[in-house]
């Protein structure tokens, strides 16, 4: 009999390496354990004397059986199962690697216990032959197969004790639970180049940035002040800097979409001056440096012991992609304003279109900003010690100003 596809899916993960074995211990929902029937006794309570050697064929097919680990480039050979224990959704030991240990050693739930079977746990253990206790270990997930959306919550608790927590919807692909400098700097490089151009409302703001500009002369200060401005608040906000408020991101979405309708309606009225425009793109930059680092939030725990690292690879991806949006956007506007529309109507038009998307944007995101109550922030020492970072990251944004000016009138 086939069960129904959950919705919802937590699956918790320990993995833990010892001198020559490498133990994985794994909690799912048995809900999610579907093609498998379950043997019932009267009353439809699920026959745990019976359950023996389904589970066992269970545990190993939708569970190791979805799980690949490596040690450096090898991958390890089929494990062993060595507990394997049904419990009550009241439990509790997974929330440490010691509990639950002591859990799957302790006597399992009595055959008398009344209880349905998609009301339960599956709690195993795994054993992992692992030649080089010294490898850097590798884990690629497939249990998003175990639902609809399925969570897995993974701690990493190597030798040094320094318990690592990492948290991914569905399948993120090869995870490196302690990746090198290089190959943590290689995967947020392609991930800045990848969120660039998934980036809608940083792809208009590029555009109206370049719309008057189109000289190389012009165009490289402009996009290095913005390239720095948001460098440091991406970094900043990566070491908790900044707010944690919950009506934060919303603000800086809008204030993100308002960036894009100001900048478009400054190329339609022909207001500052394009010698001007690079102190602009520096303090909307600062702006979109936060919308940079939500997209990160999730990621970070990717980058191991690498974090400054990963936010400069980030970053550097990020520039790539820019350089390749400004490569498409230059001979693009240059032949539209030459051989379709005169450079001023055209660069009226396609402004137009911009600020009219970002100003439905902005009204958007100001309807989700409005259902956030703000409150000042209490005066405790963690503030103050925030507000001192940010005062700091605030002086160093001036003296970038004031040098990039002094080096511009130059």
């Amino acid at each position: 009999m086939a069960h129904d596809i959950p919705n919802d899916v937590t699956v918790q993960v320990y993995l833990k390496p010892d001198v020559n074995r490498l133990r994985m211990l794994v909690r799912v929902p048995m809900a999610s354990l579907r093609d498998v029937v379950f043997p019932e006794r009267e009353g439809g309570y699920f026959d745990l004397a019976q359950a023996g050697p389904v589970l066992d064929d269970a545990a190993r097919l939708w569970i190791a059986g979805f799980v690949e680990l490596y040690a450096g480039d090898i991958r390890l050979g089929a494990p062993e199962l060595t507990a394997l224990r049904v419990s009550l959704q009241s439990d509790q030991s997974f929330k440490s690697y010691e509990s639950a240990r002591e859990h799957l050693a302790a006597p399992p739930l009595s055959d008398a216990t009344n209880v349905f079977w998609k009301q339960t746990f599956l709690d195993v253990r795994f054993e992992y032959p692992l030649a080089d206790a010294g490898a850097r270990l590798s884990i690629h997930s497939s249990m998003a197969r175990l639902g609809v959306r399925v969570l897995t919550v993974l701690r990493y608790v190597p030798k040094d004790g320094v318990v690592r927590a990492y948290e991914f919807m569905g399948d993120p692909g090869l995870v490196r639970l302690d990746p090198r400098w290089h190959q943590a700097a290689g995967w947020f490089v392609a991930l800045g180049f990848q969120h660039i151009l998934d980036g809608t409302d940083h792809l208009l703001f590029l555009l109206c940035l370049v719309i008057p500009l189109r000289r190389f002369r012009v165009l490289v200060p402009t996009v290095t002040a913005f390239t720095v401005a948001h460098s440091i608040t991406l970094i900043a906000s990566a070491y908790n800097l900044g707010p944690d408020a919950l009506w934060f991101p919303p603000l800086i979405e809008t204030l993100i979409a308002a960036s894009i309708v100001y900048m478009a309606l400054e190329n339609i009225v022909g207001g500052a001056g394009i010698e001007r425009r690079w102190m602009m793109a520096f303090g909307f930059g600062l702006v979109h440096g936060f919308g940079f680092s939500f997209a990160l939030r999730e990621t970070l725990q990717f980058a191991g012991t690498h974090l400054l690292t990963s936010l400069l690879s980030f970053n550097v991806g990020v520039e790539l992609g820019q350089l390749l949006v400004l490569v498409l956007f230059v001979p693009t506007l240059a032949l539209l304003f030459r051989w379709v529309v005169a450079e001023r109507m055209g660069t009226i038009i396609v402004s137009a279109l911009v600020a009219h998307t970002g100003w439905h944007w902005m009204l958007e995101r100001g309807e989700q900003l409005r259902k956030y109550h703000f409150e000042w922030p209490a005066l405790t020492a963690a503030f103050l010690a925030s507000l001192t970072g940010w005062l700091m990251v605030a002086v160093v944004g001036v003296m970038i100003l004031w040098l990039g000016r002094r080096l511009h009138k130059r």
